[in-house]
Formats: C-alpha cells, sequence, structure tokens
C-alpha cells in the first residue's frame, strides 16, 4: 500500500480527488491540507511516497511550494492537477515529475497513479529496456533517434517509429526534428495544416509561447495522425535555437502528447545534448560496416561522461542484409566491438523505404506487411515491454529481437 499527500485549497475539487483515491485499492489517503504554505509540514510529518498537488486556487503559491518541495525532498514524485496547460508546464519546470488536466477521471487517476508509483494495478506490465525504463512524464515518454554518421537511415527510421506510434488510436504522436540545419523529415511525409511555423520561430517567440501558438506550428500527417514540428526552414535560423529553446518547446509538447520521437543531428550540438538527457531512451543507428560501428564506439564513450546517457543507448543495426554495406562484419562481431549487445535489428527492404518515401508516405500506410514495416513494429513493442509478435513470413524470423546471425 503506498501513501499519498494531497493539497487542494478548493473543497469541492479536493473533495472530488479524496473520493478518487478512496477508490483506488493500491494507495493509502495518508494527508490531506487546505493550505499551500502548510503543505511543507504535512510532508516532513507524513513522509508521503507521493504528493499530489491541485494548481488552481493560487498557482504562484503552489509553484512556490512545489520548487521547495523538488530542493528538499528530490526522490518524492509530485503530480500536479490543474485546468491550466501552462502552469502544468510551469510545474514540471519547478519539479513535478507528472501531471493531469481537470476534469479527471477515475481511468487517468489511476494511470497516472501506477506510473508515478511504479504500480502495475495488476495488470502485469513489463517495465521496458531493463535499467533505465521508459520514464512516462504525464502521459508521455520520448524516444531520441541519433545516427552513427549520415546515410545509416537515422530520419528513416525516426519517422517510421513515429508514424507507427501514432497509427495506435490509444496514442497521440508527434517527431520533432532537431537536425536543425539539414532536416528533412517533412520531405518524407506530405504534411498539411502549418502556417509556415518551424522550431526557430518558436524559439524567437519563447517568452509567449503557449499551447495554442504550439498547436499552430505541428504540421500533420493526416492519414497517419502523426505530428511533425519541422527544422527552420532557413539554415541561417538554426542559429536561433538554444537548448534552453528545446528545454521548454519538449516539456510544452510532452502535455499534449504521449509519444515524441525526436530525429537529432550528426553533430551532437548543444540542442542535441538537451535532447538526449530529456530522452527516455536513446536509439543508436548504424550499420554493419567499420566506421558506422567505430562511431558507436565513440558516441557510447562520449554519452557515458554526460550524465551516464550511455545507459540510456540502445544499438540497432539498419540495413541488415545489404551487401553493399556490410564488410563481412557479424553481429557477434559487431556486439564485441561495441560492447554491449545489440537492441534491435532491421533488415534491408531498399525496395519499401525507396517507394514510400517516394509517395510521401510511413511505411505503415505505404507497405504495411513489407519486412521493414513489421521489424519497426516489433522495435516499438520492444520498446514499451510488450511481446514481440513474429511476422507471418517465416524468412523474417532472422529480423527478431534476440536473433544472432
Amino acid at each position: 500500500m503506498q501513501r499519498v499527500a494531497i493539497v487542494d485549497p478548493t473543497e469541492s475539487t479536493r473533495e472530488s480527488l479524496r473520493t478518487l483515491l478512496l477508490g483506488v485499492d493500491f494507495v493509502w489517503l495518508e494527508a490531506e491540507c487546505a493550505r499551500y504554505e502548510y503543505f511543507f509540514e504535512v510532508i516532513q510529518q507524513s513522509m508521503p511516497d507521493l504528493a499530489i498537488v491541485a494548481l488552481d486556487a493560487d498557482k504562484n503559491k503552489a509553484l512556490q511550494m512545489i520548487s521547495q518541495l523538488s530542493v528538499e525532498y528530490p526522490t518524492l514524485p509530485i503530480l500536479t492537477i490543474s485546468y491550466d496547460h501552462q502552469a502544468l508546464l510551469q510545474s514540471l519546470q519547478k519539479g513535478a515529475k507528472y501531471f493531469l488536466t481537470h476534469p479527471v477521471g477515475l481511468e487517468d487517476m489511476l494511470n497516472a497513479l501506477r506510473r508515478a508509483l511504479g504500480e502495475t494495478g495488476g495488470h502485469g506490465e513489463q517495465q521496458a529496456l531493463g535499467s533505465p525504463t521508459m520514464r512516462a512524464t504525464g502521459a508521455s515518454s520520448m524516444i531520441a533517434v541519433l545516427g552513427s554518421r549520415g546515410g545509416v537511415g537515422t530520419t528513416t527510421l525516426a519517422v517510421n517509429l513515429a508514424a507507427t506510434l501514432a497509427a495506435d488510436p490509444n496514442n497521440a504522436a508527434a517527431l520533432i526534428d532537431l537536425d536543425l540545419a539539414l532536416g528533412d523529415a517533412d520531405i518524407a511525409l506530405e504534411v498539411s495544416g502549418y502556417e509556415n511555423i518551424s522550431i526557430s520561430d518558436l524559439a524567437r517567440n519563447i517568452e509567449r509561447l503557449d499551447m495554442n501558438f504550439l498547436r499552430r506550428a505541428m504540421a500533420r500527417h493526416e492519414a497517419s495522425g502523426l505530428s511533425i514540428l519541422r527544422h527552420p526552414l532557413e539554415i541561417a535560423e538554426s542559429s536561433i535555437v538554444h537548448e534552453q529553446h528545446v528545454e521548454r518547446i519538449l516539456n510544452l509538447l510532452k502535455i499534449s502528447y504521449t509519444h515524441l520521437v525526436l530525429d537529432l543531428s550528426k553533430s551532437l550540438l548543444a540542442t542535441d545534448l538537451m535532447a538526449l538527457r530529456m530522452a527516455d531512451v536513446i536509439l543508436l543507428v548504424a550499420q554493419l560496416e567499420l566506421s558506422s560501428l567505430r562511431n558507436v564506439v565513440r558516441l557510447i564513450h562520449s554519452l557515458n561522461s554526460d550524465e551516464n546517457l550511455g545507459e540510456k543507448v540502445r544499438v540497432v543495426i539498419n540495413r541488415l542484409g545489404a551487401d553493399a554495406v556490410e564488410e563481412g562484419i557479424s553481429l557477434k562481431k559487431a556486439e564485441e566491438v561495441i560492447g554491449k549487445p545489440i537492441f534491435w535489428q532491421i533488415p534491408n527492404d531498399t525496395k519499401a523505404v525507396i517507394g514510400a518515401r517516394v509517395a510521401g508516405e510511413p511505411l505503415i500506410r505505404h507497405a504495411p506487411k513489407s519486412r521493414v514495416q513489421q521489424s519497426i513494429h516489433g522495435l516499438t513493442q520492444a520498446l514499451y515491454g510488450k511481446p514481440v509478435s513474429n511476422p507471418k513470413d517465416s524468412r523474417s524470423s532472422k529480423w527478431g529481437f534476440f536473433s544472432k546471425r
């Protein structure tokens, strides 16, 4: 039984929150408080496993209190609740880890509590990736896709991974093109619904950035339901975007989307490093050739020196079976060189990939039964701890999660 403390000066919403919590069998309402200024003392006395803070009675007092709590009790998870998306964003910046938007239903509350407390609630859900797991801030998880060099298929994987996630009706997925100078994610998909707004426009107006402005900036691929935040339209504008801009934009996007896929540059700029720090997992894309594998080793070494980002890395071998790029290097040899297991393998399927790109559609729309799309679908399952289904084509069994060649 996990202990929860709540603070909400508004009696009606505090009563609703209490009623919700009393209906959850794996939590105990340890304490409730009607004044923000007294909640710190409540936490000191009760030492709960989770603090729930309703923001709307007095946003400034609530945010100040959250900031103090996050400093004094850095391991205490804080869940915030509000009608105001901007207030929720500010609470994340102050130290909250999870959020809910009003009105809060029982299922929303259950999901938030399970994430915050590590409670599966009897569903037997596996935690993906071992250590660290896919973290969900609010309802959102973030995957960064990093290439070991140009031409290994980083953008192709990012686009189709995001589109595969978006195809699930339970998801709201967005692709963020952080290859600021030379990104081309918007070319891979024919998108609509944007007003020539890019990430540089958001950075230029960062102080007045809100949910409405952000929604206007998101291009949309209607057929798949995927939203895209584009790179700057002019190369010169890439210098406008700084790491603080990336942090604020991604935090705001986490309120609206359940899944964010970040397509990074190959230069490990400050903006890329910020994205890597915020990501739950880093997919490092490589091919079975010497220069690519050498860069994998160099990148992991570099990331290990920055807040142990190397622990987040999952190596993905792309275009497996393409004789033109392979140099007689086996998967076993590649793992010996890298010093860690290969997480996933994606088969070479040039016809399907090029056909989808020319059509301006993701593989899940253009060639859903292709080996490459089935492999990407399996990758999404593996990332989120779901059983990996085997494609019907028996030849594709060697492209699976644990396969070796």
